[in-house]
């Protein structure tokens, strides 16, 4: 089976932008998973998640998607649709999936298998709640991740909803006051 990263991006304080970072905190808020799989928020860190990704054998990543479809829509990309090429950049800031994935395969570390699953954004501006639309599809989008895994043969297990995690951001504090 190999190793397995399942990666949350995008920045929390742009509304709809941090989708993918709500969907790994709902992961963890929801379900175990076995010693091989790794669920992490990759928030906006760009190429500092190198190491996390030439080190996966497999990656599902979570994230908002630029689409023509309506806001709200999921999308399923898979291997060379994910788009992974270098572009011209004004700050080094502005490292994003496609340079991290650019970065991979130039070193020859690319995972074997890659999956991006997403959603079109209604509203990416200042703010931290998700716009309703998205906030209607996030359990849609945990499933399409639940779904993905056990496509690979990992089934995580569901926790009791009155389980209390202790990697779940909402439990470390860190959500207090929103």
């Amino acid at each position: 089976m190999g190793n397995v990263l399942v990666l949350g991006l995008g920045n929390i304080l742009l509304r709809d932008e941090g989708v993918g970072v709500r969907a790994v905190e709902r992961l963890q808020e929801r379900f175990d998973f076995p010693a091989e799989v790794q669920v992490l928020d990759g928030g906006t860190l760009g190429l500092d998640l190198l190491p996390y990704v030439e080190t996966a054998d497999r990656l599902l990543i979570l994230d908002a998607v630029e689409t023509d479809h309506t806001p709200g829509t999921l999308v399923r990309l898979y291997g060379d649709e994910v788009p992974a090429f270098l572009s011209i950049k004004v700050s080094p800031h502005q490292m994003g999936l496609a340079d991290l994935l650019a970065a991979s395969r130039l070193r020859g570390q690319f995972p074997r298998e890659l999956v991006l699953w997403g959603v079109k954004p209604e509203i990416v501006d200042a703010g931290l709640e998700l716009s309703p639309p998205i906030a209607a599809q996030l359990d849609a989008l945990v499933d399409r991740a639940i779904a993905e895994l056990a496509r690979w043969g990992i089934h995580p297990t569901e926790r009791p909803s009155d389980h209390p995690t202790e990697n779940c951001p909402d439990t470390l504090g860190h959500e207090e006051g929103r």
